[in-house]
């Protein structure tokens, strides 16, 4: 069935920051319910919130109705100006709540499959991460779909750069780093990384998850310090000592976040999918990294392909 998931390659650095956003959306929205319910249903509906033609929302909400597993796509995208990026980051989310369980498979950005949706593009042979460049969301969710052969209920995706800004809104976060080391790149460039109990801010944060190649164990470290990363911004945002920034953390959900869930969405995931997190496993997908025409895809069998399709259909029983 492929290796388990545990190794990630350079280019899919981020898998887990929309894992971040979901936690988030469930403890802000949960603590949201007990504070400040107008301005948060406000900043989900108004601001977070766009359908997509390629999910029948309708279908979907009797879904949560009947409390059955739902699937959704977690894309983190770098977008800029003057580009509508790719989605260097692809997941598929399944949540179990009859069986208090989860699973949370990676799709490398290489991947090499046919780009479906409306665009011109559709058709082709290409990376999976160039239909959301092509096609935006719609062409993103409809050749996860056809890829893997199932039908997704919610997507959420996130600007790579709303990860630094959640930091800041929390107030900054504290981490026990085990490896000293001063920053190279060009968020916090010579910030020095001491080991012990570091204190770091959003462009600090982003220079911590990031490096990799003054780390020995190259990425199994950086895959450790971004769960460090990760339980330290879930941990300080649900403290009721954040309450006061709550408004400063849906800001920056509101301008980094888009996703098709409304703020009662959310709200029935918080009531009747909170155990789906009590057993979560987590997957990537492998394939043969191959050359064709002078550009690297990542070559994904039939076989592999089969066996990731039959986890997802597991968990819709």
């Amino acid at each position: 069935m492929g290796r388990l998931f545990g190794y990630l390659k350079e280019k899919s650095r981020f898998w887990k920051i929309p894992l971040i956003v979901c936690s988030l959306l469930l403890v802000v929205g949960g603590v949201y319910a007990y504070s400040v319910y107008s301005d948060a249903r406000s900043i989900v509906d108004e601001d977070m919130n766009q359908e997509v033609a390629s999910i029948d929302h309708e279908v979907t909400k009797k879904k949560i109705e009947r409390k059955e597993p739902l699937n959704i796509l977690l894309m983190g995208v770098d977008e800029r100006d003057d580009d509508q990026g790719r989605s260097d980051a692809l997941m598929v989310l399944s949540v179990d709540p009859n069986q208090a369980r989860s699973q949370l498979i990676s799709i490398p950005r290489d991947t090499r499959t046919e780009l479906v949706g409306d665009a011109p593009e559709a058709g082709r042979q290409d990376k999976i991460n160039h239909a959301y460049a092509f096609g935006g969301t719609d062409m993103a969710i409809n050749t996860v779909e056809s890829l893997l052969d199932f039908e997704l209920d919610y997507y959420v995706k996130m600007n790579m750069e709303g990860l630094s800004g959640m930091v800041d809104a929390v107030g900054g976060i504290t981490v026990n780093n085990e490896l000293d080391w001063y920053d190279t790149g060009h968020y916090e460039k010579g910030f020095h990384y001491a080991e012990g109990e570091l204190e770091m801010n959003g462009p600090q944060t982003m220079g911590f998850v990031r490096m990799r190649y003054q780390d020995p164990d190259g990425d199994f470290g950086r895959n450790e310090r971004q769960r460090k990363v990760i339980q330290a911004v879930i941990n300080k945002g649900a403290s009721i000592k954040s309450v006061h920034k709550i408004g400063d953390m849906m800001d920056v959900l509101g301008t980094n976040v888009t996703t098709n869930m409304n703020f009662s969405t959310m709200q029935d995931l918080i009531i009747n999918y909170r155990s789906a997190r009590e057993n979560m496993t987590t997957y990537q997908m492998s394939g043969t990294g191959t050359e064709i025409d002078g550009i690297y895809y990542l070559q994904v069998s039939d076989q592999e392909i089969r066996e990731v399709s039959k986890m997802i259909e597991d968990y819709s029983f």
